[in-house]
C-alpha cells in the first residue's frame, strides 16, 4: 500500500532575513496544506532547501514538521545525500522522530553508475524500516535512475516502495510502468505532468504547486481517481501557465516569491539562490491572478 495517495506538497522552509529557519511560519504553512487537503507533506526535498541547511537543521526541520502535523496526514522527509553514510544519518534519524517514510535523492555530482545507485539506496533503506521513496531528478544530480534499476530496488528490497519521477521523460516512465507491473508506487515529480503520469498507472504527485494551491492539486488527483478523466485534465491544464511561471527560475525561488505576494512566508532565501528578476515576478503574479490565487 502507497505511503500516500494524491498530493504531496514539496513544502518549503521559511527563513527569516537573517537566514534562520522561521518556525512560526512554517507551522502556519503546515496548517495551511492540511486545511488545503494535501494528502501528504514532504518535508526538507529540494524545495525545502535542504541543500543549504545544516545537518541540525535539517533535522530539527522534520522533527517540528512531524510535531505540528500530529498523526493528520503522512510526513515523508528527504534525507538523501551523494554521501551513503550521511544519507544512512539523517535516515536514521528522522526514523526517530516518527516520520511515515523517506524521499531519498539519487546521489549528485558523483555520477554513480547504475550498480552503484543500486548499493547506495539499498544501503540507506537497509538501515531503517520505514517506506522509501526514491527521487529521479536528473536535471539536478546528473545521474539518472534507469527504469530497470527502480524496479530491481523495489523488488529486492522491501521497504523501497516507489518513485518520484522528475525525469520529465514520460517515454522512461511509461517503461517503467510497464516493467513495475505495479509493484512501484510512481508519483508524477512534475506539476504540468500529473495526468499524464497517472494515466500510466500513477499514484500522486509531490508537488511544488501545492505549496500555494494546495486544493486544486489534490483535486487533480482525486477527480482522476474517481474517474473524472475529463474534469482532472481540464484542471492540469487550467494550470499549466501557473506551473511555467513556479519554474520559470530554478525552484524554489519563484514558489517562495508567490507565497510572499500571498501573505504566508517572507521569501527569503539562502544563498547561491537570490532574489527573483523583476520580469520574471510580473509573470508570476499575472499567472496568479489568472489562476485566482491571488
Amino acid at each position: 500500500m502507497a505511503i500516500f495517495k494524491g498530493a504531496g506538497v514539496a513544502i518549503v522552509t521559511p527563513m527569516k532575513a537573517n537566514g534562520e529557519v522561521n518556525y512560526e511560519q512554517f507551522r502556519d504553512l503546515v496548517e495551511f496544506q492540511i486545511a488545503g487537503g494535501s494528502d501528504s507533506i514532504v518535508v526538507c526535498g529540494t524545495t525545502g532547501e535542504a541543500s543549504t541547511l545544516t545537518h541540525e537543521e535539517h533535522l530539527d526541520v522534520i522533527k517540528y514538521c512531524v510535531e505540528v502535523v500530529a498523526g493528520r496526514v503522512p510526513v515523508i522527509a528527504g534525507t538523501g545525500s551523494n554521501c551513503t553514510q550521511t544519507a544512512i544519518y539523517l535516515s536514521q534519524e528522522a526514523e526517530k522522530y516518527g516520520v511515515d517514510g523517506l524521499l531519498l535523492v539519487s546521489p549528485y555530482y558523483n555520477k554513480a553508475t547504475q550498480n552503484g545507485l543500486y548499493a547506495h539506496f539499498k544501503a540507506v533503506a537497509d538501515s531503517v524500516k520505514i517506506p522509501v521513496i526514491l527521487y529521479n531528478v536528473p536535471g539536478r544530480t546528473g545521474c539518472n535512475i534507469l527504469p530497470e534499476t527502480v524496479v530491481r530496488l523495489c523488488n529486492d528490497v522491501e521497504n523501497i516502495v516507489g518513485v518520484k519521477e522528475a525525469s520529465g521523460n514520460i517515454s522512461q516512465i511509461a517503461q517503467l510502468a510497464a516493467l513495475a507491473d505495479g509493484k512501484v508506487d510512481i508519483y508524477s515529480g512534475n506539476d504540468d505532468q500529473i495526468v499524464p503520469i497517472l494515466s500510466l498507472g500513477g499514484v500522486g504527485v509531490i508537488s511544488v504547486l501545492s505549496n500555494v494551491a494546495p486544493r486544486q492539486t489534490h483535486d487533480i488527483c482525486e477527480k482522476y481517481f474517481n474517474g473524472d478523466v475529463a474534469g482532472s485534465c481540464k484542471m492540469q491544464l487550467e494550470a499549466i501557465e501557473l506551473c511555467g511561471a513556479l519554474f520559470c527560475e530554478v525552484n524554489p525561488i519563484p514558489v517562495k516569491k508567490a507565497l510572499e505576494l500571498m501573505g504566508k512566508c517572507d521569501g527569503t532565501l539562502r544563498m547561491p539562490l537570490t532574489e527573483m528578476e523583476e520580469k520574471n515576478v510580473v509573470r508570476l503574479k499575472k499567472a496568479m491572478e489568472q489562476y485566482g490565487i491571488l
